[in-house]
């Protein structure tokens, strides 16, 4: 293999050579691996030298970038409707029509938003909306967030507020969830800079009020604290390899003044704060189940920033959240819905898997509603679905790939009550038998 070639390099300039057994010592220049680590080395002028590791990084790095210079120019040629959204979260969220009507403007006016700052219309500066989701478990919170990451065109990112702690303390920085945010677009920083962040479970960084220990809150308040800037809009010095951890790593700058931010939360006991705060007892021997999911609706709806403020949320934290999108209750009618209507639709999803068996099943309606009525019961909201029809299906599944005659399968409202059996044990008969 040659090491020089004066004719090739041109004006006397030594072109780049592969390793020779004199040079077996060598380190690359970019990341000091050996020869006898890597393999043979790429030799430049001034005895620099390469690695084919380094050589495919710098590769990748080149085609992102070049993909990210693309895809930027076009990046909003088409702002969708609110319409156009809530059409779209309807396919998948049953019900919470005012949430997803607050949604779907928050999201139309940040596109709005971020096509201003292209145009260059300085006239005049439009402020984002931060949007705080509040609403009982099981509702559609996350449903909503994830929802919205599928039919968007910018980057989407979920966290959860439950890791994050104070500076100085073990567990997850704040910035960290805009490093969750550079992963979603590929770690180009112009595109996350336009994404919108969804952080779950919000609630719980509330104070503690009543904390009498003498430490410090390090997972409530100081959270709170750590998120205002973000929340606002500050260049945050996010670590890429995220935490602590690596105190010798580049930090990389990301502008959160165009992120759009959207919390949710359970707030449990924030009903009887707006309880007391209005006058009415919500808990008593004489309320029904039904009045008081209504009342909790209700209720929900009458928030105010002081009622989040006596929760536990500091006023700075919730000035800057000033839209407030409360979710109803589930009932009877909605979690019958959930069974049925939405793409991912539970009862479509047991459906398509019988079918994989060759197999047929089908819902009888007054079981679909004695389901709804047993997830009612446990108060889990959409959740409680899920386990329901587990318990139900569980023996049928186990048998079914064994089952030879396959053939209708059908769920009664006797099925449901435990009072009847989908099929009839193979052993004891291999002829199926619906109920």
């Amino acid at each position: 293999m040659p090491t020089k070639d004066s004719g090739a390099g041109g004006a006397g300039r030594k072109p780049a050579t592969g390793n020779t057994g004199r040079n077996r010592n060598a380190y690359c220049s970019f990341c000091r691996k050996s020869y006898r680590e890597v393999g043979p080395l790429v030799e430049g002028p001034g005895d620099v030298y390469i690695c084919g590791e380094c050589i495919e990084l710098c590769q990748s790095i080149i085609d992102q970038e070049k993909r990210r210079r693309g895809a930027s120019k076009a990046l909003f040629t088409h702002i969708p409707s609110p319409r156009t959204i809530k059409e779209k979260l309807d396919q998948y969220v049953i019900g919470q029509s005012r949430a997803k009507k607050v949604l779907s403007v928050a999201v139309h006016n940040h596109y709005k938003r971020l096509s201003l700052g292209d145009q260059g219309h300085g006239d005049v500066e439009v402020d984002k909306s931060n949007i705080l989701l509040i609403g009982p478990t099981g509702s559609g919170k996350t449903l909503l967030a994830r929802t919205l990451a599928k039919v968007l065109d910018v980057p989407f990112a979920i966290g959860d507020a439950t890791t994050l702690t104070e500076a100085g303390y073990v567990g997850e920085d704040v910035e960290n969830l805009l490093l969750k945010l550079l992963h979603a677009a590929d770690f180009d920083i112009e595109a996350a800079q336009r994404g919108i962040v969804y952080i779950d479970e919000v609630d719980k960084i509330a104070k503690t009020h009543q904390n009498v220990s003498i430490t410090r809150d390090v997972s409530g308040e100081g959270v709170q604290q750590a998120l205002l800037k973000m929340l606002e809009g500050t260049v945050s010095n996010v670590p890429p390899q995220g935490g602590r951890k690596h105190p010798e790593q580049q930090y990389i700058q990301v502008d959160t003044t165009n992120i759009l931010f959207i919390c949710g939360g359970t707030f449990v006991g924030l009903d009887n704060v707006i309880a007391r705060r209005v006058g009415k007892k919500t808990i008593g021997f004489g309320s029904n189940p039904e009045q008081r999911e209504q009342s909790l609706g209700a209720m929900l709806n009458q928030v105010t920033s002081d009622d989040l403020i006596e929760f536990g949320m500091i006023p700075e934290f919730i000035g800057r959240l000033p839209v407030i999108a409360p979710l109803d209750p589930l009932d009877e009618d909605s979690l019958t819905r959930i069974l049925t209507e939405p793409r991912n639709a539970l009862i479509k999803q047991y459906q398509k898997l019988f079918e994989m068996e060759g197999a047929e099943l089908e819902f009888d309606p007054l079981a679909l509603r004695e389901i709804a009525r047993k997830a009612k019961e446990r108060d889990t909201g959409a959740r409680g679905l899920r386990s329901i029809v587990e318990e139900i299906m569980t023996d049928v599944m186990f048998e079914l790939p064994e089952i030879e005659s396959k053939g209708k399968y059908v769920v009664s409202e006797d099925v449901v009550l435990g009072k009847a059996k989908m099929f009839e044990q193979p052993a004891a008969s291999p002829d199926k038998k619906s109920a």
